[in-house]
């Protein structure tokens, strides 16, 4: 663990170092009238435990908890420390210790989800699914991933992106009402949607017709499916869910949402501005030909009628296999299909086998996802998750 200095008061050193168990010791020194900012202090914590003198700048190496430090004094023309006395450091203060796990995606300024949120967990070293091989037999081991997303249009002059797009608001957006077919499992809102709001498939479509907003300032997502507005400014919709992207909260148990699966859509799109970063921090969404009437977490729904052991249920996680190569591919693909390897997959729909979905975009290379048509479902395993579960109503991830 490497602790930076917080502060500077003077000649008095501030030094925030984390301890166990679950709090913070606040501890300031008196630095020698001689030393700088880029001067490096280090000592011996108490317990036995000890720091060790490492680098520049002030930056401290904790090597094992302790309940204060000696802090040493730099020498000229040398590398060696010389001890001070335990009391020349003085704890200043205790806080609680909240330890985060990695940075969670963003997207509009928002974090999407918790980054110990079930979506943006690795599960690069999970265990294999008893069922994995049935699985993707069943998905289809020789059927080849596609890219259900892209730039421009299909059909072309249709108007229709390619992929499921969604829109950014302010928490100024004016709220409409929408009248639901599945109202028994749908949030009723309102919902704040611009009248010209992006629908999957485009304005003519018949289709799931997907209608995807964040309100920006408020972090919140809804998400319709087989939206429609009408001319009142009022919408219609099959079904729709309403998510607070900063909860860990799932949908009721049994309920659908905008999805099949009962799960969020927007956290498992591939999106163009993570691809151009460099990675991407969360688990896709994938749709299958056939699932099971049954569902694991973190979905809460099933959309089938078949029950044999074979076929996956909804929420049903798959990775790429670790020793898939992915060298050959260009730059953008290696993106996703890194992720792939780290985070995964879930299976959230009925339809095309290993159709990974995301947000059109006009920068999306079209050749270049088409290279995803290499990668075959036989380079897959199914992922037993279970051991993420923290609590069967929440989709955070603890430890496995």
């Amino acid at each position: 663990m490497h602790i930076q200095p917080s502060t500077f008061h003077g000649s008095r050193f501030t030094l925030t170092l984390a301890l166990l168990p679950g709090l913070l010791l606040i501890c300031a020194l008196d630095v020698p009238s001689a030393a700088t900012s880029g001067d490096s202090f280090a000592g011996t914590t108490g317990c036995d435990s000890h720091l060790q003198s490492v680098s520049p700048a002030g930056e401290v190496k904790i090597t094992s908890s302790g309940t204060g430090v000696v802090p040493q004094r730099p020498r000229d023309g040398g590398g060696e420390r010389e001890c001070w006395t335990r009391d020349d450091l003085a704890p200043v203060g205790y806080l609680p210790l909240v330890l985060s796990s990695q940075a969670p995606p963003e997207l509009a300024g928002c974090a999407v989800f918790p980054g110990d949120n079930v979506w943006n967990t690795p599960v690069d070293t999970l265990p294999v699914d008893p069922n994995s091989d049935a699985y993707v037999a069943t998905i289809g081991a020789g059927s080849h991933v596609h890219a259900d997303f892209g730039s421009g249009e299909w059909p072309p002059g249709s108007g229709a992106p390619i992929g499921i797009p969604y829109v950014d608001v302010p928490g100024t957006q004016p709220t409409v009402d929408v009248t639901f077919d599945y109202d028994d499992e749908s949030d009723p809102g309102p919902y704040p949607i611009p009248s010209d709001a992006p629908i999957e498939g485009g304005p003519d479509s018949d289709g799931d017709r997907h209608v995807l907003v964040v309100d920006r300032d408020n972090c919140v997502l809804y998400e319709l499916f087989y939206a429609f507005p009408q001319p009142d400014g009022s919408w219609t919709a099959g079904s729709g869910a309403i998510f607070d992207l900063s909860s860990h909260a799932l949908r009721p148990d049994g309920w659908t949402s905008a999805d099949a699966a009962g799960l969020p859509i927007l956290p498992g799109l591939v999106r163009y501005d993570e691809v151009a970063q460099g990675e991407i921090r969360h688990a896709l969404r994938f749709t299958a030909p056939q699932t099971r009437r049954a569902y694991v977490w973190p979905a809460r729904h099933y959309a089938s009628s078949l029950t044999g052991a074979q076929y996956p249920p909804m929420g049903q996680r798959f990775r790429l296999r670790a020793d898939f190569d992915v060298s050959s591919f260009s730059p953008e693909v290696q993106v996703i299909l890194q992720a792939l390897k780290t985070y995964g997959m879930i299976l959230a729909d009925n339809g095309s086998a290993w159709y990974i979905s995301g947000a059109p975009d006009d920068r999306w290379d079209n050749d270049a996802l088409h290279e995803l048509h290499q990668v075959n479902g036989a380079d897959f395993e199914a992922v037993d998750v279970s051991s993420l579960m923290v609590d069967p109503d929440s989709g955070q991830a603890g430890g496995n």
